[in-house]
């Protein structure tokens, strides 16, 4: 199948009508990782686990020349420790994450998302586990390498209710302290929420020496604010609902709200943290792509 026509199966529209978050995940990371053979995002393995791409910059010393006489390829041994990645998912399972105008809402993409990540890790014969939150730590899955992890990413998100309020700061610091080592952390939310609750629970993790990558997951309607004549918006995690002229607030909640996406967006930047903004619409492995192309420019050890 031709990578243009694999693709249509990554539309956010198809995977709405697969229940089963394992094959939703398999079909993203699959026609990624396909990709990878016909793009310019090199520098990741995901075919060897105990080799990894060279990045300009490594030690030369680390370098195997037989893969390199075998193969004509730059390959670095990996060690047991960098060969043991933990990848630990925050995935926000708040009453705002449920709100969403097209096929999927923000927490249905964002749980696809993280099993499509999840997927990716295990393909690497990484551990991988995940944590739900609102204003709490609602569910846990342990990290580990077992094929079942998976399912049981899939059934915890199945189960979440997403029904209230979300409170980062505090969430974010309990996890950062009890993550045991450090580890690769990939936060995945609407980042509703006061930018310095958002700054301090981000620098928590940082300060414990774990690798963040964050993606904030939107609905497109809450980028573009499209809507037409009176409208009534239903309030969530506490807000009233409100009746008004949408056209009235436009430029205003788009000035506002670009400001507070480039503040977030400054935030991670200053902490030295992989940010991805993503909406409902776009195809779910682009998200992963431009993180992984990041990290690669950057030098960073792989996904």
């Amino acid at each position: 199948m031709k990578a243009d026509e694999a693709r249509k199966y990554l539309d956010p529209k198809t995977l709405a009508k697969i229940s089963r978050l394992d094959l939703v995940a398999r079909l993203v990371v699959e026609g990624f990782v396909t990709g990878l053979h016909r793009s310019p995002y090199h520098g990741f393995s995901v075919e060897f686990a105990e080799h990894r791409e060279y990045v300009p910059g490594d030690d030369l010393r680390h370098l195997d020349w037989k893969v390199y006489g075998r193969a004509d390829r730059l390959v670095l041994k990996r060690f047991e420790e960098e060969t043991s990645l933990r990848g630990h998912i925050v995935l926000d399972c708040s009453e705002s994450m449920r709100y969403g105008q097209g096929a999927m809402s923000k927490f249905e993409y964002g749980g696809t998302l993280a099993a499509s990540i999840a997927y990716l890790l295990q393909r690497q014969h990484d551990s991988v586990g995940l944590t739900l939150f609102d204003s709490e730590v609602r569910a846990t899955v342990p990290l580990s390498t077992h094929q079942i992890t998976l399912r049981r990413i899939g059934e915890a998100m199945a189960s979440a209710e997403a029904t209230r309020k979300t409170q980062v700061g505090d969430v974010w610091f309990r996890l950062a302290s009890t993550i045991p080592r450090r580890g690769l952390v990939t936060i995945i939310s609407d980042l509703f929420a006061p930018l310095e609750e958002i700054h301090a629970g981000l620098q928590a993790f940082t300060l414990h020496g774990h690798d963040v990558i964050v993606f904030q997951v939107l609905d497109e309607t809450e980028l573009t604010f499209p809507f037409e004549g009176n409208t009534l918006f239903d309030g969530l995690e506490g807000y009233p609902e409100i009746l008004v002229d949408p056209r009235t607030l436009r430029d205003a909640y788009l000035e506002v709200f670009e400001r507070y996406l480039a503040e977030v967006e400054k935030t991670c930047a200053t902490l030295g943290i992989d940010y991805r903004r993503c909406h409902t619409g776009e195809v779910l492995d682009a998200a992963i792509v431009s993180v992984l192309a990041a990290r690669v420019r950057a030098g960073r050890r792989r996904f």
